[in-house]
């Protein structure tokens, strides 16, 4: 290695050796405002929402009713998303209010009957909104214009098995009409053994709860020996139960080319809610919003079209997530980004706003914490500096003047290896100076003598 390749690279040493000490100040100033960020992070995770899980079930009906046909439809919808939904069979709204109340039942949402639920129960539950309304239709083989319920007395009615909605329902105007159970053969069947028992005759009437595009209610409504009864009172009922809803189904409304129904009918419906748990997640709620309105908002013949998802007849409190979707609909971040993508960045985003708030006034802190340290590094030398110019002009004849001059080199061999930035040398080459200054007014008392 040649003599001058060597000069330089102890020059290059040279100038990274102050820098890597100025890394080391830096750190030792930066350093508790990094731990104290890093801590405020820890403490911001606390408030955050984990993850949304992957897997969730719904509780749906029988698999010949219309909830277990919507589940499905949410299950494709989630299936995009990312998320594996369970769509479980039951008996009906009651037993899925049961499945949601029971923390080891697995079940996170569910279709639920308007009127099923009590109000000793919404402290549990909640509700994502109205999905769409669900007629009552009674068929009978005996026709029961003008009679009403009244003329069920003394027959054989389906009423539902229990743990249904339809079950509810029905005793719930069958009591009101004064009709006691045992005026009447409450059979507890629905759906399509409902449908063959009338046919074979075996009961005389049946209670079916289900929307127009459940595939039982296209079988029974063309069976021709069966009736579909009007509620000659709608409007009473109604007034009683506020959870019911007065619907007129126009003639021929079923079916125009059989004619079904033959004449204009007045039915009630009840709304059917999408409930969760309390502790369900948001980012899923928000979810199943957006594909309830993809699901729900079409035009039907008791809907408007966009009428549904909607914030009325809810029979328990809204979740959050509901009442924010129905005011100013779903969240920003969910209408353009894909779904964990969004969930991502809420996430993200309630961990970093603290954590900049807290970092923010800590860095504004520090630069001047960075400069009160160097120029301490420099003036601190002042100190000595006065001593040495005190007892030179307080010198006695005594005073041996050298040693102040021996304090003065010792000093000076000090300061050469003080590092400081480059914004900083004028006061290094300052202190330089006074020394040098008081340097010669010792010499210049060494040479009086």
């Amino acid at each position: 290695m040649t003599p001058a390749r060597g000069s330089e690279r102890r020059d290059r040493a040279a100038r990274r050796r102050p820098l890597l000490r100025l890394s080391r100040d830096q750190l030792y100033l930066y350093g508790p405002a990094i731990v104290l960020s890093i801590i405020g992070f820890i403490v911001a995770l606390h408030f955050v929402q984990p993850a949304p899980p992957r897997h969730i079930a719904m509780a749906t009906g029988a698999q010949d009713g219309a909830y277990y046909q919507f589940g499905l439809r949410y299950q494709k919808l989630l299936a995009r998303q990312g998320i594996q939904l369970d769509v479980r069979t039951t008996a009906g709204s009651v037993e899925n209010v049961q499945l949601l109340k029971d923390s080891t039942s697995g079940v996170d949402v569910a279709f639920v009957q308007g009127g099923v639920l009590s109000n000793e129960e919404s402290d549990q539950l909640l509700s994502l909104g109205t999905m769409y309304l669900e007629p009552i239709w009674v068929f009978s083989r005996v026709p029961l214009h003008g009679q009403d319920l009244a003329g069920l007395i003394g027959k054989r009615v389906a009423v539902g098995p229990p743990g249904s909605g339809t079950r509810v329902v029905a005793d719930l105007l069958l009591d009101a009409n004064a009709i006691a159970p045992g005026s009447t053969t409450r059979v507890p069947l629905t759906g399509g053994p409902a449908r063959d028992a009338l046919q074979q005759n075996r009961i005389d009437a049946a209670f079916f709860v289900a929307s127009v595009q459940a595939p039982i209610l296209q079988e029974v409504i063309h069976l021709p020996e069966l009736t579909l009864m009007s509620f000659s009172r709608a409007d009473a009922y109604t007034r009683q139960f506020p959870f019911l809803i007065k619907l007129v189904l126009p003639q021929g409304g079923l079916s125009l080319a059989s004619n079904a129904p033959p004449r204009e009918t007045v039915l009630l419906a009840s709304a059917v809610n999408l409930v969760i748990r309390s502790d369900f997640h948001p980012a899923l709620s928000d979810l199943l919003l957006v594909s309830a309105r993809t699901i729900h908002a079409g035009a039907g013949l008791f809907e408007q079209a966009g009428q549904f998802p909607s914030a009325e007849h809810v029979d328990v409190p809204l979740s959050p997530e509901a009442h924010r979707y129905y005011q100013s609909g779903p969240p920003l971040l969910v209408r353009y980004l894909p779904f964990w993508v969004a969930t991502w960045a809420d996430r993200l985003k309630v961990m970093l706003v603290p954590l900049i708030a807290l970092m923010f006034p800590l860095f504004k802190i520090v630069p001047p914490l960075v400069r009160w340290r160097t120029r301490s590094k420099i003036y601190r030398w002042y100190q000595d500096l006065d001593v040495v110019d005190n007892a030179l002009a307080n010198r006695d004849p005594a005073t041996d003047i050298s040693k102040l001059r021996e304090d003065l080199d010792q000093m000076e061999n000090e300061v050469r290896r003080v590092a400081v930035p480059p914004s900083y040398r004028e006061e290094l080459y300052h202190l330089r100076l006074h020394i040098d200054l008081l340097r010669t007014k010792v010499q210049t008392a060494m040479g009086n003598r």
